[in-house]
């Protein structure tokens, strides 16, 4: 009997360290700089001037003239993502999004961010939604596609 408060033990120090690995998990490979405001994109978008290359890494293209690639964790997404911004110049301004919850548990932005890094981007930002897509920008009346 005294090997079950052990074996207890064991099992959520196990469950700990996995969810520290997990992707979603990750500190923010972002700056406060590289943020963009909703309302700062909504103006880009609704003035038709000085529009960046937007991308949508979750699970819809909610935005106007954004790039639907799908969930990037999601291999076949990634390699889409990849095909698509090797195709822009280095210092393009891209805007990513994914929007599907909080970003602390969000699977998508990191590895967005982390290939734009990677791929040595100089004019990159992800669209400041810390909640989500419909609390961040469609309850604010944002330009939405129908």
């Amino acid at each position: 009997m005294k090997k079950l408060p052990f074996i207890n033990c064991y099992v959520l120090l196990l469950l700990l360290i996995s969810c520290k690995s997990s992707p979603a998990q990750n500190p923010q490979n972002w700056t406060k700089d590289q943020l963009i405001e909703p309302s700062t994109l909504a103006t880009l978008i609704n003035a038709k001037k000085q529009l960046p290359v937007i991308f949508s890494v979750g699970p819809g293209a909610t935005i106007p003239n954004s790039i639907d690639i799908g969930m990037i964790k999601d291999e076949q997404n990634m390699a889409k993502f990849k095909n698509e911004v090797s195709k822009l110049p280095k210092s393009t301004n891209i805007v990513v999004y994914c929007g599907c919850c909080p970003f602390e548990h969000c699977p998508n932005v990191r590895p967005a961010i982390a290939l734009l890094k990677s791929q040595h981007f100089t004019n990159y930002h992800l669209l400041n939604l810390p909640h989500n897509i419909k609390t961040d920008w469609l309850a604010k009346g944002y330009p939405a596609v129908e």
